[in-house]
């Protein structure tokens, strides 16, 4: 099995990405191929299932053609990709509700009335304070009705992709553990949907997929997708895991305690935990079921946090002939002098809301400055915001999870690649911080589960830490971290009272 390639593909929101991975966990080729969306008004995002599973098989094609006679060593295909979303197919795996992420927010206003009336469930039961398929069911349901007669299964985008270059009916749809929480209707304790739930909302548990593991054989690449993409028939395709599963193993975040920050699009911070233990109190955390079967991470994300600070560059400093990562070096140089709490200015960054606690009535906002601030304060305490949000949550996991010890966090994404902000989070937290010496953490992680459903890698704990180092070394600075503390709490105090505020516009 030495000559072995695992394939691993990402199922993006606005790229499709696939990488080929040798046994040593090297990528010897990666291609990528952009998705079409369509966005008609404020609050729509359509993906069609067709056009984006044509994007697949192009990515896989230009994989299939860029590996040449190695092409015949794959042994198996893994996924990754979106985590939360709903999709209904018929008989035939054809889309009939489209590809609805979580861009896509004509459903809130069923969401709002499920959590009115099983906000506990959702938290206690399914692990989530944000669930997604539950309230988009309904909806779906509601304004489509003669369409949602014809679906036969609800799934998410990587059971559709399997299904559709597999051998198996619709009847064996499946859906891998780690995407089960923000669907809203499962157990996540147990690995199952929620009688309870499910019966609340409204849907028939047949017509959803089975839950598995995330190194499950779902399928085998059937005859008619082997010759278009030019990939030998028969090749086992694999469940793989949530693109934050996924990099949580690729980074080795496997033993309890192990903490990590993707500081990203859609920022998180998660910690390796056994069990599930629901944050009554303040609702800052979900849960999310690992890629090992059994363990957990305590998580928590901002929606748009990354997206936000594009915008920012976007909106107020990138020149016409810059690219965005000179834009963001140049902004690192501006903002290293200026001090903790910016001369008095402070952000709120939820310009989509919070997620946990849930709150889509909050938006962004800068408060408490005056002439002497200029554009890279504005920016910095975004930076600020963003860190004391992340924070605030780990107060959280703590709390909750005291026979862990946490030190230490890695982090990825496109943050870690500023020095100010990665010494910003060590201070305030009090932790240290380590980059790593891949980026490609999702995809090797799908890899791995890829090469484990087959023999390859006996143990996904082991081979995840075989394969990922750590980089540069952040310590906590004591002293600057105390000066923030006032701030986490001002932070924590407008977030709640700005909710009224709001409300009222």
């Amino acid at each position: 099995m030495k000559k072995a390639i695992l394939l691993a593909v990402d199922l993006g929101t606005s790229f499709i990405k696939a990488g080929a991975y040798d046994v040593q966990s090297t990528c010897i080729a990666l291609e990528t191929e952009p998705v079409k969306d369509y966005r008609p008004e404020p609050g729509v995002f359509i993906q069609k299932g067709q056009e984006l599973f044509n994007s697949v098989i192009c990515c896989i094609s230009k994989i299939s053609a860029a590996l040449g006679e190695r092409k015949r060593d794959v042994a198996a295909i893994a996924f990754t990709g979106q985590m939360s979303g709903f999709m209904g197919v018929d008989e035939k795996w054809e889309d009939i509700t489209t590809w609805s992420c979580s861009l896509d927010s004509r459903y809130m206003p069923w969401a709002m009335k499920q959590m009115e009336r099983l906000k506990e469930d959702f938290l206690c039961i399914g692990g989530t304070n944000f669930p997604q398929m539950a309230p988009k069911f309904e909806w779906f349901r509601d304004e489509f009705p003669r369409e949602n007669e014809k679906i036969r299964k609800y799934m998410m985008i990587s059971g559709y992709v399997i299904g559709r270059l597999g051998d198996i009916p619709v009847e064996e749809a499946v859906m891998d553990r780690s995407y089960i929480q923000w669907t809203g209707l499962a157990d996540v304790r147990h690995d199952c949907w929620s009688e309870k739930i499910c019966n609340a909302v409204g849907i028939d548990q047949k017509k959803l997929p089975k839950i598995v593991n995330s190194n499950h054989i779902c399928a085998h690449l059937n005859s008619e997708m082997a010759k278009i993409t030019g990939l030998p028939a028969g090749i086992p395709l694999v469940s793989g895991a949530g693109d934050k599963v996924a990099g949580c193993l690729g980074a080795a975040i496997v033993e309890y305690g192990d903490t990590i920050f993707e500081a990203s699009s859609y920022g998180e911070i998660s910690c390796c935990v056994p069990e599930y233990r629901p944050d009554m109190e303040e609702k800052r955390l979900d849960v999310i079921p690992s890629a090992v079967p059994g363990d957990y991470y305590a998580t928590h994300f901002v929606a748009g946090s990354g997206i936000t600070l594009d915008w920012f560059m976007d909106t107020f400093e990138m020149g016409k002939q810059e690219s965005a990562g000179e834009c963001f070096s140049r902004m690192e140089e501006r903002i290293k002098e200026i001090p903790p709490g910016c001369n008095g200015l402070m952000a709120i960054g939820l310009l989509g809301g919070s997620s946990m606690p849930l709150d889509g009535t909050l938006k962004g906002m800068w408060m408490g400055y005056d002439w002497s601030h200029t554009s890279e304060y504005f920016y910095k305490a975004l930076l600020e915001s963003f860190t004391y949000d992340f924070t605030l949550a780990l107060d959280r996991v703590k709390h909750l999870y005291p026979e862990y010890h946490m030190d230490s966090i890695k982090i990825i994404g496109g943050g870690a690649k500023s020095p100010v902000w990665t010494q910003m989070c060590a201070d305030v937290q009090n932790m240290r911080y380590f980059t790593l010496n891949r980026s490609d953490v999702a995809m090797w992680g799908a890899a791995i589960l890829a090469g484990n459903a087959i023999g390859i890698f006996e143990d996904l704990k082991e081979t995840a830490r075989k394969y990922v180092k750590t980089g540069r070394e952040y310590q906590p600075r004591p002293e600057e971290g105390q000066k923030y503390q006032k701030y986490i709490k001002r932070y924590k105090d407008y977030t709640i009272r700005l909710h009224d505020f709001y409300g009222g516009i």
